[in-house]
């Protein structure tokens, strides 16, 4: 019989996991009605550990993968969850216990060091054809779409078998899918992979580069002119590692390097700027322009001024918790026709939040519309998390806002067009909430044109949907 979780905050309340795959083809409308015009399916994917950790240490981001489908069509919905049949998975599904550890630093089970580590639990996209399941140590696992049953790891027929990033970017005009891999050359080295994959799944570039140093680089962005990597002092130092301090720490000495290169040009050509110790999970967007005869490349960020959920280096400081500090949206600008090796930064707006989403056919190119979570009552309750949905608009600085009530507490925003051709901004924000005192979760459907409006339809789910981190929407029309 398999022991209980203990007493972790990131295994009670909606974080805990849930433990019953299911499908639930006729849902309830329990507010509002589904637009007729929305069809597709809402992917979900966050840590849902199979069994309580190996000792007393438990992150967050280890626990096994499950993705959530709310699919939508003809103004019903149906709902559907499985976990990713990861190597890991199945080994341990086999022997029916945690053979692989949830905490950082901690070793396998004596004779399970072999099984492949894939937590598979960060984010889900649909490419070419595949729904992909990613962390961003291990490649990505190709599932189906409809069924979500597991295909396995997917190595772009064996042409790259590296780490790849959980935040893959997708151009909008020409469907290429970019993405890299830190750690490229094994465990706490400072290489970093960057690949190209065109609109039919296909690799049509792979290379590799140093980074400054070896850190924990959760995203990137990609612009239509140009690549930035953002190196951040989320550190992972292998001395320091093996004298039994943390896998991955904030170590702000190493200071900030953002890495910038023509997307057509090599990774030699990479130019580096330095700026202050600061995290950034995410970024909303980016953008190059060439005002004034300058190329100047705009970065929208949601900057931390230390990593969240990790402790110092030299271990005075513990783990933050998600309340302690939210990030703010900020604009970096770097001039690269200029000499200088920094970069300017502007605050666009004084509310905090996480999970930065914005209309994605303006990937890469200039754009007006953002839209984040935000804890207006951090702390509220024992496990309480994103309680606000932010909509912002860049040009002029307007913002609006939905709080779904006490002891609701929300998703990352996912924003989809009302139509192919609708104007920027024109469309819906899907999101889930969780609500605590029922113990279930609600799919939202709102006017992305005036959020504070509340939902057009609400969604009772047959489950709670444990929070997470990212997801993404599947068009069907």
């Amino acid at each position: 019989m398999s022991k209980p979780f203990p007493q972790n905050p990131f295994l009670q309340q909606n974080f805990a996991p849930v433990m019953a795959e299911c499908d639930a083809p006729d849902l309830v409308v329990a507010e509002g009605e589904l637009p007729t015009d929305l069809a597709g399916v809402l992917y979900r994917n966050g840590p849902n550990p199979m069994f309580p950790p190996l000792g007393e240490k438990h992150h967050w981001f280890l626990g096994e993968g499950m993705i959530h489908a709310i699919h939508v069509e003809g103004g019903k919905a149906s709902y559907r969850n499985r976990w990713v049949r990861t190597e890991q998975y199945d080994a341990q599904r086999k022997a029916g216990e945690r053979l692989v550890p949830t905490g950082f630093g901690e070793g396998a089970v004596a004779g399970a060091e072999g099984i492949k580590r894939n937590v598979a639990n960060t984010n889900v996209v649909w490419h070419a054809g595949k729904l992909l399941a990613l962390d961003e140590g291990s490649s990505p696992v190709a599932m189906n779409g409809d069924t979500l049953d597991t295909s396995g790891s997917w190595t772009f027929e064996g042409k790259y078998e590296g780490p790849m990033t959980a935040h893959p970017k997708f151009d909008p005009r020409t469907g290429e899918m970019h993405f890299f891999g830190y750690m490229a050359a094994g465990p706490g080295s400072p290489e970093i992979s960057y690949q190209v994959v065109d609109r039919d799944g296909k690799l049509k570039r792979t290379d590799m580069f140093k980074a400054p140093y070896a850190s924990m680089v959760h995203d990137f962005i990609v612009t239509d002119e140009h690549v930035i990597f953002p190196i951040f002092p989320a550190t992972i130092d292998v001395e320091r590692i093996m004298k039994g301090g943390p896998t991955i720490a904030w170590d702000p000495d190493a200071g900030t390097h953002i890495g910038i290169m023509a997307r057509d040009a090599s990774v030699d050509t990479i130019r580096w700027f330095k700026g202050d110790a600061c995290y950034v999970y995410h970024p909303m967007n980016a953008y190059t322009t060439h005002e004034g005869g300058r190329t100047r490349v705009v970065a929208d960020m949601m900057k931390y001024t230390r990593v969240p959920l990790f402790p110092d280096a030299d271990g005075k400081r513990a783990p933050s918790d998600l309340a302690d500090e939210q990030g703010k949206l900020v604009r970096w600008t770097f001039d690269l026709d200029g000499n200088s090796d920094t970069y300017t930064e502007e605050q666009l707006t004084d509310l905090g939040g996480e999970f930065p989403r914005f209309d994605e056919r303006f990937a890469g190119h200039g754009y007006r519309h953002g839209y984040y979570a935000a804890m207006m009552r951090p702390k509220e309750q024992k496990g309480s998390s994103y309680d606000t949905l932010v909509h912002i608009d860049l040009e002029t600085g307007k913002r609006s806002a939905w709080e779904p009530g006490k002891g609701r507490y929300l998703h990352e925003p996912v924003f989809v067009p009302r139509k192919t051709d609708a104007k920027e901004g024109d469309g819906y924000l899907l999101s889930l909430v969780y609500d605590s005192e029922r113990n279930l979760s609600d799919f939202v459907v709102l006017d992305a044109t005036d959020i504070s409006q509340g939902p057009l339809a609400r969604v009772e789910l047959p489950t709670r949907v444990p929070f997470g981190f990212h997801g993404n929407w599947r068009d069907m029309k």
